[in-house]
């Protein structure tokens, strides 16, 4: 799912070209998409854009007549800008967002559609915003007192919109190698320190690669965003090489999720127990890099 810099840097490419022009139309070719009924999408046509606004992870055009356009992607959405009245043959084609110099065409891949498209009114607009504090603009008090007001693992704490606003799985990972710690260390257990150490490793992050992501589109639409990169120290690195260690990155997976961590850097050497592979190796389950280390060097195929 996009996450702050994904969306930080979709917004500024449509900003870009869409701002101050008129939507002309939007052609849907999905029945599902569009989740409301009153406003009707007829009034956005013949409309001018004057903001686009982050919430959470979903991305709000506001038009000059008090109308708002909101996109939730999931997991599958996409963004793209194409030429005018650009086709929407393709099955992954969910809808474009007509102007007069080029549509803005949101496709889904998979088969399950989960984007969404709202219609809404200048003041029902806060309804979709989950509350999730914006770490980019807030304090290390704020912070701190937001990450502790409930006792959630760090890794919970950190994706939770209604804590935190637009951190996702990937960017989790990265924070939470940054700041040394382990993605299930309780919140409430963490001293000034840590909490300090945490809210510096998200601000960081996130800079670095909103940063990283503005260089990578130069002047074009973005056009490769996705949840794995290359560049990534922990997030999809299962198996390769922490990038301050040298140690095995490992992950906890969890129904469609996983959690990538480095267990010298995060959680002193000791390895969490993946949900899977626990429960079928029982008390085989390795509980150290020293264990698991050993067994992978008598067995090759562990």
């Amino acid at each position: 799912m996009p996450e702050l810099p994904d969306i930080t840097v979709y917004m500024e490419a449509m900003q870009e070209r869409m701002s101050g022009r008129t939507l002309r139309q939007v052609r849907r070719n999905s029945p599902f998409l569009l989740r409301t009924v009153e406003p009707g999408l007829d009034e956005a046509y013949g409309r001018r854009v004057v903001e686009i606004r982050r919430i959470g992870k979903r991305i709000a055009i506001g038009l000059d007549n008090g109308i708002w356009l909101v996109l939730h992607l999931m997991i599958a959405g996409r963004l793209h800008w194409r030429k005018p009245e650009a086709s929407l043959g393709a099955k992954t084609s969910l809808a474009a967002f007509d102007f007069d110099h080029g549509s803005l065409v949101l496709t889904e891949a998979g088969a399950k559609k989960r984007a969404s498209l709202h219609v809404m009114a200048d003041a029902e607009l806060h309804s979709l915003d989950p509350g999730g504090l914006e770490v980019m603009d807030c304090g290390l008090p704020d912070f701190g007192e937001r990450l502790r007001e409930r006792n959630h693992t760090l890794k919970r704490a950190l994706t939770d919109p209604r804590i935190f606003s637009g951190i996702g799985n990937a960017y989790s990972d990265e924070i939470l190698l940054a700041a040394g710690l382990s993605p299930v260390a309780m919140s409430q257990s963490l001293d000034g320190e840590e909490v300090s150490r945490l809210f510096d490793a998200v601000r960081e992050q996130l800079e670095l690669w909103i940063d990283r992501l503005r260089k990578e589109r130069g002047d074009a639409f973005p056009g490769k965003v996705t949840a794995f990169r290359d560049e990534m120290a922990a997030h999809g690195k299962f198996g390769q090489p922490c990038p301050r260690c040298g140690t095995e990155i490992q992950r906890i997976r969890h129904a469609a999720n996983e959690t990538n961590y480095c267990p010298r850097c995060q959680t002193g050497g000791k390895l969490l127990a993946d949900r899977s592979l626990s429960r079928l190796l029982r008390k085989d389950w390795p509980r150290t890099i020293e264990e698991l280390e050993q067994r992978t060097s008598r067995d090759p195929a562990l």
